[in-house]
Formats: C-alpha cells, sequence, structure tokens
C-alpha cells in the first residue's frame, strides 16, 4: 500500500516524501510540480503524451494543470519519491523577476550534480521532520536549477508558447465559476455544458484547449484541494470530509483520494505538517 514517510505544507505549496507501489490517475495541479526518484523500485511518469522514467538519472517536471500520471514498476517494489508543488507566485515573489514564469520548458529534467545535491538536502530535511528555516531557501534553489536545466537548448518561441494565455473564451471562464461553485455536488457535465450554451462535445473540446485537461479532471482536482485543505485545516473526520464532498461512503472518498494524491487520506493527515 503506498504511503507517506513525510509531507511538509508552508506558503511555497507542499513538499513530500512518497512511498508509491500502487497508480495515481491522471490528474493535475495548480502549482507546478517536480519529482524525483531517491530509492527503491523505478516507476513511469507520464505528462501530456510523454513517457518518463523515475529513476536516478533524471526528475521529472510538470508545469500547473498539465495532466500526468504515475506507475510503479512490474516487481511492485515501492518507489520512493520526493514530490513537490510549488505555488508559481510564491516562485515569482521568491525569484524578484518576471522572468521566471513557473512554466518548464522540458518535463524531463536532467539530474546534474547540483540538482542532486539539491535534492539530498530537501529530502534530509524531510526526514529530520522538523521545521526549518532553511526549507524554503533549499526549495527555491532546487526549482531554479530544475526550471534552467529543463529550458536549457528550447527556443524561445517555444518558452513564448508555454505562456499562452488561458481562459480567454467566456464560456469556459463561466463554467469555471460553475464548477467552483459547486464541485462538492454531482456535477453533470451534460447539464454543464448547457449551462453555457455549448453542447457536451463542443465543451470538452473547448475547455480542454483553454485549460490543457478536461472539465472532469478540473472537477477532481477542486474536491482533492478541498480534501487536503480539510485534512490540515480542521478535526473533521475522514469520513464526514468525504460526505462534505459528495462522496456516498468513506471506502469511495479514501479511493479518490488515493488515486488522485497518492496515498489514504488518513495517512496524509498523520504525517503531515506545516513549516
Amino acid at each position: 500500500m503506498s504511503g507517506a514517510i513525510s509531507v511538509h505544507h508552508g506558503d511555497f505549496g507542499r513538499a513530500a516524501l512518497y512511498e508509491l507501489d500502487r497508480p495515481i490517475v491522471t490528474h493535475a495541479h495548480r502549482e507546478g510540480h517536480l519529482i524525483f526518484y531517491v530509492d527503491g523500485g523505478h516507476g513511469k511518469v507520464t505528462v501530456g503524451d510523454q513517457v518518463l522514467s523515475a529513476d536516478e538519472m533524471s526528475g521529472v517536471a510538470i508545469s500547473p494543470w498539465e495532466p500526468h500520471s504515475f506507475a510503479p514498476s512490474e516487481q511492485l517494489v515501492p518507489c520512493l519519491c520526493l514530490v513537490l508543488y510549488i505555488k508559481p507566485m510564491w516562485f515569482l515573489e521568491a525569484s524578484q523577476s518576471g522572468e521566471f514564469v513557473l512554466g518548464f520548458g522540458n518535463p524531463k529534467v536532467p539530474m546534474t550534480p547540483d540538482v542532486a545535491q539539491w535534492v539530498t538536502r530537501l529530502t534530509s530535511l524531510l526526514l529530520d521532520k522538523q521545521a526549518s528555516t532553511r526549507f524554503d531557501g533549499f526549495l527555491f534553489e532546487t526549482t531554479r536549477l530544475c526550471f534552467d536545466e529543463c529550458w536549457r537548448g528550447v527556443e524561445a518561441r517555444s518558452r513564448l508558447r508555454n505562456r499562452h494565455f488561458r481562459f480567454n473564451d467566456y464560456r469556459v471562464r463561466r463554467s469555471l465559476r460553475l464548477m467552483q461553485e459547486s464541485f462538492t455536488e454531482d456535477v453533470e457535465i451534460d447539464n454543464l455544458a448547457r449551462d453555457v450554451g455549448l453542447s457536451r462535445p463542443h465543451f470538452y473540446k473547448l475547455f480542454k484547449m483553454q485549460m490543457g485537461i478536461t472539465p472532469n479532471i478540473f472537477l477532481n482536482t477542486l474536491r482533492a484541494e478541498q480534501a487536503i485543505e480539510d485534512l490540515m485545516g480542521t478535526n473533521k473526520s475522514v469520513t464526514d470530509i468525504g460526505f462534505d464532498l459528495g462522496f456516498s461512503s468513506q471506502a469511495s472518498f479514501t479511493r479518490f483520494f488515493a488515486s488522485n494524491v497518492g496515498i489514504p487520506p488518513s495517512e496524509y493527515r498523520r504525517v503531515a505538517h506545516f513549516t
């Protein structure tokens, strides 16, 4: 069963050490996302239409809202991974430069000696399970190095394409508002499409073109984010959190959380803390 060794929350987002031996379904995050192999079995990370190895040679960089999934090795040996979720605004403010918009040029990040050094330092801090004033600095340097590496050799026009402006269709913007208002309910995509004046196929196509993900993945992201917020910020039971998010049972909520976050909600609450 996949589990967590340590999870830190802070102004930067969150950082975790996960032991993964089960698949994680295609999902997305608002944050920039970095995954580094630490020990154990290897795995595969699918980012868009690229399949990358989670191994000693490279890390994986995933831009905000970019769909991705994880598959463990066929031997089912748990893959110990350092997993980072970096808020784009935190990175922009920490960099003190408008140059560093947090979009990655290439999902494959070579494990250079410098990157490996910072990954080791972050891993050590997470293993200590103690708040540290060094954490934000270590995290920023790791992210900055990976940002530089993933853009190395990528043409400038590709960089500009990566910064394309989303949400420019008013129907997609309205659908986002509607989903944010009702994601704890049983949202019917057919009804949502009708509410914004589109057929279901046209709505799916337009939404994915604008957002890079499907409406279902967006809804699941909202539910997973709210679940994490409730686990960290309230004393509500796991069962109540699941019911409040529209799940019919604790078992169905636990399956959803584990397949989207990687570990069961009770395990997440047990190891997570604020830095």
